[in-house]
């Protein structure tokens, strides 16, 4: 039997209140990691509210910690928060990300910069402080997704922002290569968290019969594959995308 063990490693996972994120903090603390759990403050506290919760049922080696990926500072602060409570960082997972959907025409800036500040300027601004601070042997995964390659409708926000977190990954990969950091990402169809479900009917049943597997993504289908990349299992794997999508091709 082979068996994956995180025991003394850090992960950060951003975006980790709820959705994809908070399965991948479940995953990785189930696999022995220590987890900061990052959330987007939003003024109503709910991500606080959710991220809390989640730490609390992780119990030891779980922390919750506040910081927009947009603000430099406030990752810097992420950063140094990881160092503090655990002498640094290993692993960082890129997850959180929004939607702003339009068609182009009527695609406002407001729409368009806030889905690209937070979907790919703020992966930078994660992975940057992540090649200055991350332990050597660490990882890096970043969320991809399908829709840079569909190009579903009235996303082009959204899929110009994911296309430019795989081209990232690509050029990070070679960069950290000499310290023996992995950079990968994973692309995940539609799965079916808050997000996900946000899609109306008529839409989601159209994308279903698209799927050779004929169901959509489950939260711990992305985290499972986030977790073999994170692990020794894969230390010969980096600078690519890889599809989780139950086989919708493109």
């Amino acid at each position: 039997m082979i068996a994956i063990d995180l025991a003394g490693k850090v992960a950060l996972i951003t975006g980790a209140s709820q959705g994809l994120g908070a399965a991948t903090a479940r995953t990785l603390h189930a696999a022995g990691a220590s987890v900061i759990i990052n959330f987007f403050p939003d003024p109503e506290g709910r991500n606080q509210a959710l991220a809390s919760c989640l730490a609390d049922e992780l119990g030891d080696r779980a922390l919750c910690l506040g910081a927009d990926v947009r603000d430099t500072a406030a990752v810097e602060r992420l950063f140094a928060a990881g160092r503090a409570a655990w002498g640094g960082i290993d692993i960082v997972v890129n997850n959180a990300a929004i939607l702003r959907d339009r068609t182009i025409r009527n695609m406002t800036d407001e729409d368009w910069h806030a889905v690209i500040e937070t979907n790919l300027t703020g992966v930078f601004h994660v992975c940057r402080e992540a090649a200055r601070q991350l332990r050597d042997d660490g990882r890096i995964v970043s969320m991809a997704s399908i829709a840079a390659t569909i190009g579903f409708f009235g996303q082009a926000n959204y899929a110009a922002a994911k296309a430019g977190v795989s081209a990232m990954t690509r050029v990070l990969s070679r960069e950290l290569a000499r310290r023996r950091i992995t950079v990968n990402a994973v692309a995940p169809g539609v799965v079916l968290t808050e997000m996900g479900k946000s899609i109306p009917d008529t839409v989601r049943e159209g994308m279903l019969a698209q799927i050779p597997l004929g169901r959509f993504g489950a939260p711990d289908d992305i985290a499972h594959v986030i977790l073999f990349l994170c692990s020794p299992l894969a230390a010969y794997i980096t600078g690519h995308t890889l599809p989780v999508n139950g086989g919708w091709a493109a």
